[in-house]
C-alpha cells in the first residue's frame, strides 16, 4: 500500500486489503518449495508491480493471480468481489500459469499469452512480475530445471518485456538469467563491479558535480544522476572494450521537466563539453517501437592518472549521458506499466493523448495478425522467437504518406507482406528512396518505399522469397502459399530475390500495322527487311556538299545540342554533344565540323524502355506509342534480366517536339519504371 500510495496519492486502497484478505486466506496452509507461505509469492508479485507505479485494477488482479489456479475460489467469485475487470485480467494470467515449466505445452501456451496481451497489456504485466519473482527463488530447484526455465525467460519474456518498455524488469532478468547460465561470466563481471566500487575516486561522480555547475549556470533546472549498468550490460561493454574505465561502469542521467528542457541540456553540454558525434541518437523526436524516449549522447574528456608526472592528463574518457524528462524516465523504466489503466476515458492530460493505444504498438499488432495464420504450434514457436529476437524496429515511408513500421533487418519482400497481405504475391518490384530496387533490398530507417503490383491475378511468390523475408508475416505467408502449391513457386526469381519477367510476358502479334506488329512481338526486323522510309531532320553543316547522317548511337533530335564529324566518303555523322563518342572521336583525332539544326523538325530517335515483365507490356507500349502518332522503325527486346526487361524502339516522329509527349505516354504504362534516349557506350581504343 505505501508503494502504491508514492505513485498514487488518492488511490481508493480497500480493493487492495480485501483482495489480500481473500488471497491470504485462500492460500493459507500452502507453502512454496523455498518453505515460505505460499502468500509471499502474490504479494511479492504485487509488490514489483506497484513499485512500477501499476494502477489498482493491475494490483488487485496481481493479488489473486494465482486463487483461481490453486484454491477453491472461483472466476464468478472474483467478479462478485471485485468486478469484471479484475475478472478478465485473473483469467487471463490464469490460462498461462501451467506452462511455464512444460516445454511440451510452451507453443500453445505463449501463443494464448501473446492473445491475452492483444486484449490487455496489464495481463502481460503481472506475468513479467510473476516470472521475475519465480526468476528471484530460483534456486531452490535442481540445476537442470533452473537452466530449462532461464533459457525461456531469455528467449520469450525478457524480449517481451523490452518491447513492452519494462525495463526494470528485463535487466534483473537479464541478470538472474546471465547467473544461472553462464556462471563464470558472472562471477568475473561481479568481481569487475567490486573492484571498481572499492575505488577511492569515482570519475563518473566527477563528471556529474562539473555537469551540474555547467546546468546551474545555464539556468536549467535538472537532476544529474550516476546510473550503475546492470552486470548483462558491464559484460557487453567489456567484451565490445575489452579494459574497462571507471566510466564504463555507469552512465549518467539528466532529469529536466519540459521536452524542450532535453534540447537545451544537450546543447549546454556540447558547447562547455567535448561531444562524441557519433554516439548522439534522438528518441525524443523518433521514439523507440517500445515507448522509449530518450536524447542519448557521450563526452569526452582527459583523465589524469595519479602515477603520471604532475597528473598530466595521458588518457581520454568517455561518458555516456542520457538526457529526458521526469515522465520519460517513469516510461523508461515501466513501460505500459507506467500508462496506467490504457482502456480508462482518455484525460485532458497531453500526454495521455499522444496514442490512441499506446499499448498496441505496430510489433504486437503484427505479432498478433501472423500467429493466426501460423499453421502449427512449433512454426508459431520457432516464429515467435525469432521475431521477438529482432529488438530494433525501423519506419520507412509509403509514397501516399502513410507509414510502416519493420524490424530492423527487414527488406522489400517484408514491406510488401506488411503493406498488402497476401495480395504481396503479385509484387514485381520496388523503388526505395525514388530508385529501383531489388525486392531483397535491405531497407533503412527513414527509406520511402514504392511497391510495384502486377496486373495478373495468377501471381505468384518465389520459394527464394524466403530467404529475404524476415518477418513472420512475410515467411508465413510464403510458406502457406507454397505448401497449397506444390511444385509452385520456382523459375520467377533471379539471384537477388527479385521477379523475372514470367513466362508469356511477350504479348502476341496483333494487326496493329509493319513493324508495331512486330515490335509487339518482341521481333526484331531482319536485316535487308523493308522498314518505315527513314527521314532525318534537316542540318545544315559547314561543308559544301557533305552528305549529314544522323548517328545512330545517340539519335540527336531538335533542339539537341549537335556537333559533327567528318568521316570516310565525304560524310558527316551528327552526334548530341554528351554522346560517349564525341569524346573517342576527338581522341582519334577525327576532325569536328560545325553543325545546326534547319527547319524541318521531323525526325528519328532511339528510345530505351526498362520494365518489369507481365503478359501484354509490349502490346501496350507500341499502343501508347501509336497513340502520339509516331511510327515504329524497328524494335528489340533483350532477354529478362536482373528483374528488367529493356526495350528499344527506334521512332520516326514528324515533329520533334512531340518528343516529351512520347516518353511521358510510354513512362505511363503500367509496369514501365524507365523510359531514356539511347546513349551507346564509345567504342574502346
Amino acid at each position: 500500500m505505501e508503494a502504491h500510495r508514492a505513485h498514487h496519492p488518492d488511490a481508493d486502497l480497500d480493493p487492495l486489503r480485501r483482495a489480500y484478505v481473500l488471497a491470504e486466506s485462500s492460500h493459507r496452509g500452502q507453502m512454496r518449495k523455498s518453505g515460505e507461505p505460499y502468500i509471499t509469492h502474490p504479494l511479492a508479485v504485487t509488490l514489483i508491480l506497484a513499485e512500477l507505479g501499476a494502477e489498482t485494477t493491475t494490483l488487485t488482479a496481481s493479488l489473486l493471480h494465482d486463487t483461481v489456479e490453486d484454491t477453491d475460489v472461483t472466476l464468478d467469485q472474483v467478479r462478485e468481489q471485485f468486478g469484471e475487470e479484475v475478472r478478465y485480467l485473473v483469467d487471463g494470467v490464469t490460462k498461462l500459469e501451467k506452462v511455464d515449466y512444460g516445454a511440451a505445452a510452451e507453443p500453445e501456451t505463449f501463443r494464448k499469452m501473446l492473445v491475452a496481451t492483444g486484449s490487455d497489456v496489464r495481463v502481460m504485466s503481472i506475468k513479467l512480475a510473476d516470472r521475475l519473482h519465480n526468476m528471484r527463488t530460483l534456486g531452490v530447484m535442481r540445476p537442470e530445471k533452473q537452466a530449462r526455465i532461464a533459457k525461456v525467460t531469455r528467449d520469450v519474456l525478457i524480449p517481451l518485456a523490452e518491447r513492452l518498455g519494462v525495463q526494470a524488469l528485463k535487466t534483473e532478468m537479464e541478470d538472474l538469467v546471465f547467473a544461472i547460465l553462464h556462471r563464470e561470466e558472472y562471477e568475473h563481471t561481479r568481481e569487475l563491479i567490486a573492484e571498481n566500487a572499492a575505488r577511492p575516486d569515482d570519475p563518473l561522480a566527477v563528471v556529474a558535480e562539473e555537469m551540474r555547475g555547467v546546468l546551474r549556470e545555464a539556468g536549467i533546472p535538472a537532476e544529474v544522476l550516476i546510473r550503475p549498468r546492470h552486470f548483462v550490460s558491464v559484460h557487453r561493454v567489456a567484451r565490445k572494450r575489452g579494459q574497462l574505465r571507471g566510466t564504463d561502469f555507469g552512465r549518467l542521467l539528466v532529469l529536466v521537466n519540459e521536452d524542450a528542457d532535453c534540447y537545451g541540456v544537450l546543447g549546454e553540454l556540447h558547447t562547455c563539453m567535448t561531444p562524441v558525434v557519433s554516439e548522439f541518437k534522438d528518441f525524443i523526436a523518433v521514439p523507440k517501437f517500445n515507448l522509449y524516449q530518450s536524447l542519448h549522447t557521450a563526452v569526452a574528456r582527459p583523465q589524469a592518472r595519479a602515477e603520471s608526472p604532475g597528473g598530466t592528463p595521458i588518457a581520454v574518457q568517455v561518458v555516456e549521458v542520457l538526457i529526458r524528462t521526469h515522465q520519460m524516465h517513469k516510461v523508461a523504466e515501466a513501460g505500459v506499466v507506467a500508462l496506467g489503466n490504457p482502456y480508462a476515458p482518455a484525460s485532458d492530460d497531453p500526454a495521455d493523448g499522444e496514442r490512441a493505444d499506446p499499448t498496441r504498438p505496430g510489433w504486437l499488432s503484427r505479432l498478433l495478425d501472423w500467429q493466426q495464420a501460423a499453421p502449427d504450434p512449433d512454426t508459431f514457436w520457432s516464429t515467435l522467437r525469432e521475431d521477438l529476437a529482432q529488438d530494433r524496429e525501423i519506419t520507412v515511408f509509403r509514397p501516399d504518406g502513410g507509414t510502416l513500421g519493420l524490424p530492423e533487418g527487414a527488406s522489400c519482400v517484408d514491406a510488401a507482406y506488411a503493406q498488402y497481405g497476401e495480395d504481396a504475391h503479385a509484387c514485381i518490384g520496388a523503388r526505395v528512396n525514388g530508385r529501383l530496387a531489388t525486392l531483397s533490398t535491405v531497407l533503412q530507417d527513414g527509406d520511402t518505399v514504392q511497391l510495384l503490383m502486377g496486373q495478373d491475378p495468377a501471381s505468384e511468390p518465389s520459394r527464394e522469397w524466403l530467404e529475404h523475408a524476415h518477418t513472420p508475416a512475410a515467411r508465413i505467408a510464403i510458406q502457406r502459399w507454397l505448401a497449397t502449391h506444390p511444385g509452385g513457386g520456382n523459375g520467377t526469381e533471379d539471384a537477388g530475390g527479385t521477379r523475372r519477367a514470367p513466362a508469356g510476358a511477350t504479348a502476341p502479334a496483333r494487326p496493329t500495322g509493319g513493324s508495331r506488329a512486330e515490335a509487339a512481338a518482341g521481333v526484331t526486323p531482319a536485316e535487308g527487311a523493308p522498314a518505315v522510309r527513314s527521314r532525318d531532320a534537316d542540318v545544315l553543316v559547314d561543308r559544301p556538299g557533305a552528305t549529314v547522317r544522323l548517328a545512330r548511337c545517340c539519335t540527336p533530335v531538335p533542339p539537341d545540342e549537335i556537333t559533327g564529324f567528318a568521316v570516310r566518303g565525304g560524310v558527316v555523322t551528327v552526334h548530341r554533344v554528351e554522346c560517349a563518342a564525341v569524346a573517342h572521336m576527338k581522341g582519334r583525332g577525327r576532325t569536328e565540323v560545325g553543325v545546326r539544326w534547319g527547319d524541318t523538325a521531323e525526325c528519328r530517335v532511339t528510345l530505351v524502355a526498362e520494365s518489369f515483365g507481365r503478359p501484354h507490356l509490349l502490346a501496350d507500349l507500341t499502343e501508347a506509342i501509336s497513340s502520339t502518332g509516331v511510327d515504329i522503325v524497328s524494335a528489340t527486346v533483350e532477354p529478362p534480366s536482373q528483374q528488367r526487361v529493356r526495350h528499344t524502339y527506334t521512332l520516326q516522329l514528324p515533329d520533334a517536339a512531340r518528343l516529351p509527349a512520347l516518353m511521358r505516354a510510354m513512362r505511363d504504362v503500367p509496369g514501365v519504371y524507365d523510359v531514356s534516349r539511347a546513349q551507346h557506350q564509345a567504342p574502346s581504343s
